[in-house]
């Protein structure tokens, strides 16, 4: 399933998939595998993302 939550929190804080990436320490191959749905990140990748975009885990990865 489309992250596309995190997609919009990232273009929203104005960054590239590069620049997140860069930010939470792994490649931007990473961060567009997870806002296509082709990778289940840990928890722990989950939590910096979510700092680094300013939003909660039930905000970005909690599935309806």
């Amino acid at each position: 399933m489309k992250n596309l939550r995190l997609k919009s929190a990232r273009a929203a804080k104005d960054l590239s998939q590069q620049q997140l990436a860069e930010l939470v320490k792994v490649s931007r191959q990473t961060i567009s595998a997870i806002e296509k749905g082709d990778y289940n990140p840990t928890i722990n990748l989950c939590i910096a993302i979510c700092k680094a975009l300013d939003k909660t885990l039930d905000e970005l990865f909690w599935e309806e």
